[in-house]
């Protein structure tokens, strides 16, 4: 499968990012991240119109804007190979959210970047999930991205999410704060935190795991069988 280049324009700056011809896969012990499918629709419909999932967003959504969160996901995974994946449980439970990666494309001033994100039912939560696939999603932007750095935004009482961007390695990024331009002006949470992770960092996090066990760190994230060299 060939890979070819992306570039993300945010004035001043372009970050150039891999795309791949079709939807890459990564699997942990437990997860399976991939590609949406039509039959995750009604139970990401469902988690969206709770109200605990969507604690630290403006409102539920209805179906129809569920709907139309769901196709620019998928979108975004075909159009580049990779992005927040829908997560599954094998064996388990079909779907229960996404983890995963996007550029996003609006002004900021920690722009150009690429994200990390999750958003899980909470039949999911407390199980160690999120950080089990943000920590796949970590390896794919640094081995196979290439990325300088990756980060986190968030309102700034989420703590939940903080929470698990600290496990993975993150830290909060003084003086990024923004008011998020995606959401209503009086919205009292409109302004958000930005935590980071650089690739050193990441590395070095990496080196003192695998030197406490013994083992590497980060074996159980699979190689994407897809990924070859770019297509010339």
């Amino acid at each position: 499968m060939a890979k070819s280049l992306w570039s993300m324009r945010i004035k001043p700056q372009t970050l150039v990012l891999p795309t791949y011809l079709a939807p890459l896969e990564l699997r942990t012990p437990r997860l399976l991240l991939r590609q949406w499918k039509e039959s995750d629709l009604d139970a990401w419909v469902d988690m969206n119109a709770d109200a605990q999932v969507r604690k630290y967003f403006p409102r539920p959504l209805t179906r129809e804007e569920a709907r139309g969160e769901f196709e620019r996901i998928s979108g975004g995974i075909k159009q580049r190979g990779w992005g927040m994946w829908a997560v599954e449980v094998p064996g388990v439970t079909p779907f229960i959210g996404f983890v995963g990666l996007n550029p996003p494309m609006f002004p900021a001033p920690w722009q150009p970047g690429v994200e990390i994100g999750w958003r899980l039912a909470q039949s999911a939560w407390g199980q160690g999930y999120a950080t089990e696939a943000a920590e796949a999603s970590l390896y794919f932007a640094f081995e196979h991205l290439q990325l300088p750095h990756v980060l986190a935004l968030s309102v700034t009482t989420n703590s939940p999410s903080h929470a698990v961007m600290e496990r993975i390695g993150m830290q909060r990024w003084h003086g990024m704060e923004f008011d998020h331009p995606r959401v209503p002006a009086d919205w009292p949470l409109k302004n958000h935190v930005v935590h980071r992770i650089d690739a050193d960092a990441w590395q070095a996090l990496r080196a003192k795991r695998e030197a406490v066990a013994k083992t590497p760190a980060f074996k159980r994230v699979s190689k994407p069988k897809s990924l070859k060299k770019p297509a010339k």
